[in-house]
């Protein structure tokens, strides 16, 4: 079959089309993943920029946030990363908390709690935070009643989607504790930590931390492992941990 140059191929044509509506759709996802990309930079440069927080800090507080409970030399540091409003961190507590006060006696460990506000939006009124808040307010006036205070506080933990507790629930519950100090109070109702809970907050979720509870043993995530005929938490995996740490 001859062919005619002066008459255009429809073939010809069809496949040109063709081949420009792919280039359009590659630039265009080109174009998406290069916006993506810069978006996750940007948001790792402002995660990684820096902290330009310049309110109270907690005299308790350790460099990381963390309230102390215990001999700060001793062999195992149990670093727990809780939220006040979550039931599983109450769960993890109340299985754990014998273990955790015993090992603190015997000088096997020393607990550090990263009490954190993820959870402000299953309250109406920012309890996650108010309650770290009111975390720090005692720890300054002591630690050595800080673990019958978190005791009390995850005993009266208020359901999600609730208003959560007040502060008047939050003070009593301190004065319950033995947190009995004016101070305290004030800080309770004035919110005087909550700008520093949020950078904590931050801080522990640049960390890689993606929920709670989390916990660490001298710096090594503990797996944490549900009993399910218990309907609760085993605790082997955090006792094996400090035994481990503590050369037992």
């Amino acid at each position: 079959m001859s062919k005619q140059p002066g008459r255009p191929n429809p073939l010809a044509a069809a496949q040109r089309a063709e081949r420009k509506r792919k280039i359009a759709i590659q630039v265009g996802v080109t174009a998406v993943l290069v916006a993506l990309v810069a978006a996750i930079g940007i948001s790792l440069a402002v995660r990684n920029s820096g902290s330009d927080y310049d309110g109270p800090v907690p005299a308790a507080a350790t460099d990381n946030g963390a309230i102390r409970v215990g001999q700060p030399d001793a062999p195992a540091k149990v670093r727990i990363v809780a939220d006040m409003q979550c039931p599983v961190c109450k769960q993890f507590e109340a299985d754990h908390s014998e273990l955790l006060r015993q090992s603190v006696s015997d000088g096997d460990a020393v607990i550090e709690y990263n009490i954190v506000g993820y959870l402000d939006k299953q309250s109406s009124t920012n309890y996650s935070t108010r309650g770290a808040n009111a975390s720090y307010c005692v720890a300054d006036s002591g630690t050595d009643k800080y673990p019958d205070w978190l005791e009390l506080m995850f005993q009266k933990q208020p359901r999600e989607g609730g208003a959560g507790l007040s502060d008047e629930e939050l003070i009593s519950i301190a004065h319950d504790a033995g947190y009995t100090d004016p101070a305290v109070d004030k800080c309770i109702t004035d919110g005087t930590y909550e700008g520093y809970v949020k950078e904590m907050s931050d801080k522990s979720l640049a960390e890689g931390i993606d929920g709670t509870p989390t916990v660490f043993v001298n710096g090594e995530k503990v797996n944490l492992t549900i009993n399910q005929a218990k309907t609760g938490f085993d605790t082997a995996p955090l006792t094996t941990a400090i035994q481990a740490a503590a050369g037992r």
